[in-house]
């Protein structure tokens, strides 16, 4: 899946760990020593911080010490080798089983010391006999407090919202809009194209920030801002915004504590529709604001924790009356799913079963039935949709456990695959699988843009999907003929199997190809654009695979070293697949792709340069440090005549390795003539 989330499987489970109770009683063994605990404080720094933070307190991913976690994952029968277990085969990211198993040992006594327990006379051993003997309860009693009340599953505040915007019509003409951004790639077809030409080839150079709003929140920013009527609508894990979009001056703003335990607390966008601005939460909640005010209407909690489900993660499709999402997870060993709610007041409507359930076809797929309880398939990037024949397109992402096949022989459907839905009844149309029996962590990510063009002397309606395997696939919408690929990044060893011996170095990585972010699509060029990375890994199967410790991911896939990591831009004839021209960059690319009808694409570095470029050959006409990752959104429209382009920069998670940043909004355009 994406990459945040092997670092969050990682943090996930360690939370767990601590706070189950013991059948032995580990206070009085005192298994590690004060010096041991210094030893782990200091290789925790080199090696772990940068995810976890300098205090084992979860910036920008969870927290590793402390009650929120304590309390969230109290209930289990783990080990302190499940622990030793986990940190050892997981860690660190990109480089698991690469300390010393003594090294490994003085972590775990680090995050054990943090954690309320006592150091003693004698040293944690790096023995997994011995540390089995021991399992791991609560050190600390938390305060008396006086009970809360459990949050409702569904609330309703009885109000409508202020507006009754945007409609329907609007969202289905949202393709030739060029003064509102109304869905996370643009419109329902997804090709983040603009008929804007007020920045041009000719100007591009004289772009300026014109504004800036802090955001204040450092967590990982993926948000992609939505736009109309003048006012621009920004989220992040637990915040949610309304910029007035010429000037960014805050408007309103929501900081939504959360009720329930942390999923994935990545977050890339609301939906916004008659009113309502609709998003998910990494607590597994669905809900709708007051697009006007920022007054909570509705909330409903939706996932049930119980099977994994870790929370929503992507933007939801607002259709007619519906909300079309699904959750994030498949590292956690969820049974993914599709699912469409009430916009009135999240009531569900249906739901499409990404794993099949028994009987259902698809399932023959799995030849051992009882894989398919955890059997991945989570949803987690964005949908794209045929409003005119009501057909919405799914991006699958990859089978559970990621790297350990033995346990799910078969092709695995729908994992890794494109799915085509009747949007009003969730019934399957069709479907294509990129990657079957995916032994790579390869998810499919995009299922956009959906364009017209002529191959081979014929008119042909078109969709693009692309995913982490680094191939960009064509197929024709109508005949579901798959028209051709095109390899986007470095494609090595892609087939060789994998062992618990040998390590196979393959391209891409568990990182590689194409992430969130997906193509775009220029008709007047007829040419696509799509941002990729180019990170290999070498790939290793579990030697013995424990369902649930550390996740699912069955196995290691060690990054080569950053330096080693780069990015491309690959500009393709929409026709043909025939490569027109390649922008190289020094690190992933991560960031939005957005082209006009000036033939200029705006984007990001991962070194934190949001750049433009001539969408004709390449070359860079502007480009500005903006103080942090771009990884997120960007975007163009226009308001009262003027141009502007709006960019999300802000952290990456920490193992793309990037230079920190809290998140921000700019906003640039050209300088304004004196009068």
């Amino acid at each position: 899946m994406i990459a945040y989330r092997l670092a969050l499987v990682f943090c996930v489970a360690i939370c767990g760990v601590f706070a189950f109770r013991s059948v032995h009683a580990y206070q009085s063994e005192r298994l590690f020593t004060q010096a041991q605990a210094e030893r782990g404080k200091l290789l925790y720094a080199q090696h772990c911080a940068l995810c976890h933070g300098q205090s084992l307190e979860g910036n920008p991913s969870s927290a590793l010490s402390g009650e929120r976690f304590m309390a969230k994952w109290g209930q289990g029968n783990l080990t302190i080798d499940d622990l030793y277990f986990l940190t050892k085969t997981q860690m660190p990211f990109g480089k698991p089983d690469s300390l010393t198993p003594q090294q490994y040992a003085d972590i775990v006594a680090l995050m054990l010391a943090s954690n309320g327990y006592q150091t003693g006379d004698r040293e944690l051993p790096p023995v997994s006999s011995e540390l089995k003997k021991y399992r791991l309860s609560r050190q600390t009693t938390p305060a008396r407090e006086a009970p809360a009340r459990a949050a409702p599953a569904v609330f309703k505040s009885g109000e409508t919202p202020v507006s009754s915007k945007p409609t329907q019509a609007e969202l289905d003409s949202a393709g030739g809009s060029f003064s509102d951004w109304l869905l996370p790639n643009h419109d329902y077809a997804g090709r983040r194209f603009v008929d804007l030409k007020q920045i041009n080839r000719r100007n591009a150079s004289t772009l300026q920030p014109v504004a800036i709003y802090q955001v204040a929140d450092e967590s990982a920013f993926h948000n992609n801002p939505l736009v109309y009527q003048g006012v621009m609508y920004v989220a992040t894990a637990n915040s949610t915004m309304a910029l007035e979009a010429s000037t960014l001056r805050l408007k309103w703003r929501v900081d939504r504590k959360p009720k329930g335990p942390d999923g994935w607390t990545v977050h890339r966008g609301v939906g916004l529709k008659d009113g309502r601005v609709v998003r998910g939460t990494h607590d597994g909640y669905l809900l709708a604001y007051d697009a006007g005010n920022g007054k909570l209407l509705w909330e409903r909690a939706l996932l049930d924790r119980a099977k994994r489900e870790m929370g929503f993660t992507m933007a939801p499709m607002l259709f007619e009356d519906l909300i079309i999402i699904g959750p994030a997870g498949s590292e956690a060993g969820v049974k993914g799913w599709v699912g469409a709610f009430r916009l009135e007041d999240g009531e569900p409507v249906w739901r499409f079963n990404t794993v099949p359930e028994e009987g259902e076809p698809g399932a023959e797929t799995w030849k051992d039935s009882s894989a398919r309880a955890t059997g991945g398939g989570s949803v987690w990037a964005p949908f794209s949709l045929d409003a005119e024949k009501g057909i919405v397109y799914v991006p699958v992402s990859n089978p559970a456990p990621d790297l350990y096949t033995d346990s799910r022989l078969g092709n695995n459907l729908y994992t890794n695959s494109l799915l085509a839905l009747d949007a009003r009844t969730g019934k399957l149309q069709w479907y294509y699988q990129a990657v079957p029996a995916d032994f790579h962590d390869w998810d499919l990510t995009q299922v956009s843009p959906l364009f017209e063009a002529r191959v081979a002397g014929k008119m042909r309606k078109l969709i693009t999907t692309a995913g982490k395997d680094g191939l960009l696939h064509v197929l024709d919408r109508e005949t579901h003929e798959h028209l051709y690929e095109v390899p986007v990044t470095t494609r090595k060893n892609p087939d060789v199997p994998l062992s618990s011996d040998e390590g196979v170095h393959a391209c891409p990585g568990v990182l590689g190809g194409v992430q969130w972010n997906g193509p775009a699509y220029n008709p007047g060029l007829n040419m696509l654009f799509v941002n990729a990375v180019d990170w290999c890994s070498t790939f290793r199967k579990a030697k013995e695979f424990r369902a649930g410790i550390g996740g699912f991911m069955g196995g290691t896939a060690a990054l080569d070293p950053p330096d080693k990591s780069r990015g491309w831009l690959t500009a393709v004839d929409a026709s043909t697949g025939v490569v027109r021209w390649r922008y190289e960059s020094q690190r992933p690319l991560l960031a939005a792709v957005t082209t006009t009808s000036a033939e200029l694409i705006f984007t990001g570095e991962l070194t934190g340069d949001f750049i433009v470029l001539d969408a004709r050959d390449g070359k860079v006409l502007y480009r500005f440090y903006t103080g942090g990752p771009l990884n997120g959104g960007i975007i163009t429209y226009a308001i009262n005549g003027r141009q502007y382009a709006a960019v999300n920069s802000g952290n990456a998670t920490g193992f793309w390795r990037a230079a920190r940043g809290s998140a921000t909004v700019l906003l640039f355009a050209l300088p304004e003539r004196k009068p």
